[in-house]
């Protein structure tokens, strides 16, 4: 009996040890898959256009820290987006589909955050997430174990964030205000044990370009060129005609270009709005913007500037405010890079740096973004992962931000949805794949609206856009951008464009069959829209 008593004890005691064994064994390998998955620091600005950023060698201002991410890894030189305009844009990010697949056409529609999001996948796989800073998407965000969002487009000066639901004004200048949250969550939110998506989405650059004291003076002794085409008279290009995004017509001089004048002297359509904004100030930020921005209204009031003079004036206004949003923008990032080399994290995460999509810095005489034209339908890329990118690399190819979803789930090892329209850029970095698409298609819905730009799609090849503005009106545009690339001269019907032109119109069908656009669609989406505005629909 004691020696059947003995084997029973003897048998339980193997038992739990190959047990522990296999768990522990089950347990390590678990823990090296995690390991293998990197984490992911996906960092996006506001409007920054690639002009602004010194790594695309455009001259204008200087960004050591954002240019590290390239120097350390990969530029895209051909990096655009599906629809230039913010909450369309930043849905096309989270879901890796068009406008017309995700429903968010335009910034009036609302978002169904119930659909799948690249951060929902990751989450589930293992993933902790956190969103901080702009996402300018409605309702409760999903897929992210910590959010800390701006409700709408933030403020510059003592901004409101939203932690998980409840709102929160944080003292201090927006864009160091979201990377102290940013920080935070990497040294005391986030589980070390975990791989990781930080989503830390800057407000800056976005309109109204209100610097801090820092960078008040900088670049004040540079006096900026304006474009060879600022003074663009818009020949056979009536949509482009008919904007008001004009830098000399439609720039507030107090909401854009700061002349808050203390008499009351200089009124704008928009000054009541700029005055709330300077309002969320403290008495010691006042004074300092005060001291630096009122002798210079009082010498723009002495000068009675009229006609190009204003326009250069005001142009030159513009860039130095918008550039100085940039360089406290660039200070983050450095913090950023810095707090994963210092930690260890540098060798398994993937950096990138991006914008929702690119603004016009006086090409066309404009500001602001929304038409397929290059400055704004292109969007800076810049991404660094040391284990598969080569430092200075260089990626020519056509890639759109619908690819940043696709491309995230294929690092983590997530098998990537049918429903997904863009493509993994893995392989057009690491060098396995030196081809990844023949062209690019765009949409924009958002008119009748703010700056007037008509609703528009087209599609972009290496060398060839051709564009269809509709509704109120019907124009369509062909530009050649080898020899043209500024796009002043609208080719279509030019007969020696005739076998291009026809070449443009197949591509562009294709697309659209490809990705599942359609006349239906664009009817259906403009009539939800006048619905919603209340306007008259125009035959």
């Amino acid at each position: 009996m004691k020696n059947s008593l003995k084997q029973i004890v003897l048998f339980y005691v193997l038992a739990l040890i190959v047990t522990s064994c296999k768990n522990e064994k089950e347990s390590t390998e678990v823990k090296k898959d995690v390991a293998k998955q990197p984490n992911i620091v996906f960092i996006m600005s506001d409007d920054h256009a690639y002009q602004a950023i010194s790594a695309y060698g455009h001259g204008l201002n200087n960004t050591p820290n954002i240019d590290r991410i390239a120097n350390e890894g990969a530029i895209f030189n051909k990096g655009f987006v599906n629809n230039s305009i913010c909450a369309p844009s930043r849905a096309a990010i989270l879901t890796g589909k068009h406008s017309f697949k995700n429903g968010k056409v335009d910034n009036l529609q609302p978002f169904n955050w119930d659909q799948d999001n690249f951060a929902k996948s990751l989450q589930k796989n293992g993933y902790q997430t956190a969103l901080i800073g702009k996402i300018h998407l409605d309702g409760l965000p999903q897929g992210f174990d910590y959010s800390n969002v701006l409700p709408g487009q933030g403020q510059y000066y003592s901004p409101d964030f939203i932690e998980n639901g409840v709102k929160k004004t944080y003292p201090g200048y927006i864009t160091h205000v979201t990377t102290d949250i940013a920080l935070d969550w990497l040294q005391n939110k986030r589980e070390k044990d975990k791989p990781f998506l930080l989503m830390y989405h800057q407000k800056a650059p976005h309109r109204t370009w209100m610097p801090e004291e820092k960078y008040f003076t900088l670049l004040d002794s540079v006096n900026f060129v304006p474009p060879a085409n600022f003074f663009d008279d818009y020949e056979d290009r009536p949509a482009a005609a008919s904007q008001e995004m004009s830098i000399f017509k439609d720039m507030d001089l107090v909401y854009d270009l700061k002349m808050l004048d203390k008499d009351g002297d200089i009124k704008t359509k928009y000054r009541g709005m700029f005055q709330k904004k300077y309002d969320r100030m403290t008495d010691e930020q006042k004074a300092a913007w005060d001291a630096y921005y009122d002798p210079i209204i009082a010498d723009f009031k002495s000068q009675n500037l009229e006609g190009k003079e204003l326009a250069v004036w005001k142009y030159n206004r513009y860039m130095h405010d918008y550039l100085r949003v940039i360089q406290s923008v660039d200070d983050g990032v450095g913090q950023v890079l810095d707090y994963l080399k210092e930690n260890g994290l540098e060798e398994n995460t993937i950096v990138v740096y991006t914008s929702d999509q690119g603004f016009y810095l006086g090409e066309h005489g404009w500001f602001d973004k929304r038409f397929m034209y290059e400055e704004s339908f292109r969007t800076p890329i810049l991404m660094k992962y040391p284990k598969e990118i080569k430092p200075g690399t260089v990626i020519d190819e056509l890639v759109q931000n619908i690819d940043f979803a696709p491309t995230f789930l294929d690092y983590a090892g997530i098998a990537i949805d049918e429903s997904i329209q863009g493509e993994s850029l893995r392989g057009l970095v690491n060098g396995e794949v030196t081809e990844l698409r023949d062209a690019l298609y765009y949409t924009f819905y958002e008119f009748p609206a703010e700056h007037k730009v008509k609703r528009h799609y087209g599609v972009r090849t290496d060398r060839y856009k051709l564009i269809h503005f509709y509704y109120d009106i019907n124009k369509w545009e062909l530009y050649d951008l080898e020899k043209d690339p500024q796009e002043m001269h609208n080719l279509y019907d030019n007969p020696e464009y005739a076998s291009v032109q026809k070449d443009m119109h197949e591509q562009l069908e294709r697309m659209r069959q490809k990705y599942g656009d359609s006349d239906a669609l664009n009817e259906e989406n403009l009539n939800r829209y006048l619905n919603k505005k209340n306007i008259k629909k125009k035959h």
